[in-house]
């Protein structure tokens, strides 16, 4: 096996066969770590290459489902299967099976369709879900993006992160919108989030689609970040003050009991 070169400075470049092509898709999955979405210019200046050549990186990457385009502002973010394998290689579990117990428990005793939740950028990603056996019920949302600062879920995982994280993910003032009810200023969000750490859970009045409301509640690891969020939908009209509380005091037991999982199984 050739032996890697040796940099100026002591270190080392890389095996001497180094692809380019394939350093520079690495690289690129490797940015993500410090920055949610990316833009073409970026990336040909952070790998030192054309744009047309960051396109065609980025378009392959987008083919593969390791990254997904914003149609509104055509920037980048983390796509599905990246997600997949950084939630595999977590304490090497599934954290879907494993949270799989605490989604069956509160969808028993809430008997309202349940999801479990991830951050993908500025959107969350439904990666399971149990929906509920009332005749009158929210669908399952299984495998659906949705905008983070629209939905419990991404609202409850958001507020778990500091201010200056928050302002990454949306370096602009104005949201995208999915409802006449969703928060349409990242200053409006910025407050919203201070509510919720103060209540300890989120809530979604028809800010992601009409008629529906939800309440959801994030799942901390081992170094009090963000892991994943459940959240409880149903029809807006039994949302009403008294049954959110009641489903905020369901959820934070099944929460803490999930949390207390997700770290022991890291520490192992």
């Amino acid at each position: 096996m050739p032996e890697p070169t040796t940099s100026p400075a002591g270190g080392t470049d890389g095996p001497a066969y180094r692809l380019h092509s394939v350093d520079h898709a690495l690289q690129l999955l490797l940015l993500f770590r410090s920055k949610p979405s990316l833009r073409v210019s970026e990336v040909a200046d952070h790998l030192g290459v054309a744009r047309s050549t960051a396109h065609r990186l980025l378009g392959m990457l987008v083919h593969r489902e390791f990254a997904v385009q914003d149609p509104a502002t055509k920037a980048y973010r983390p796509g599905p299967r990246l997600m997949e394998i950084g939630l595999a290689a977590v304490g090497a579990l599934d954290v879907r099976a494993r949270m799989r117990p605490y989604l069956t428990e509160i969808a028993a005793v809430t008997g309202e369709t349940v999801s479990l939740l991830v951050l993908e950028g500025d959107t969350v990603h439904f990666i399971d879900s149990i929906e509920s056996q009332r005749t009158v019920r929210v669908g399952t949302r299984l495998d659906a993006c949705m905008p983070a600062h629209a939905t419990s879920a991404g609202k409850a995982i958001l507020a778990a992160l500091s201010t200056d994280e928050v302002l990454a993910i949306y370096p602009a003032e104005r949201l995208v919108t999915a409802t006449e009810h969703t928060l349409t200023l990242r200053t409006q969000l910025l407050a919203e989030l201070e509510r919720v750490r103060e209540a300890g859970f989120a809530t979604n009045f028809e800010e992601s689609e009409a008629g529906l409301g939800a309440v959801g509640m994030a799942v901390l690891d081992q170094d009090e970040r963000p892991a994943v969020a459940f959240t409880v939908a149903g029809p807006l009209q039994r949302m009403t003050p008294g049954y959110v509380a009641a489903i905020a005091r369901d959820l934070r037991a099944v929460v803490a009991a999930a949390a207390a999982d997700l770290r022991e199984v890291r520490h192992s």
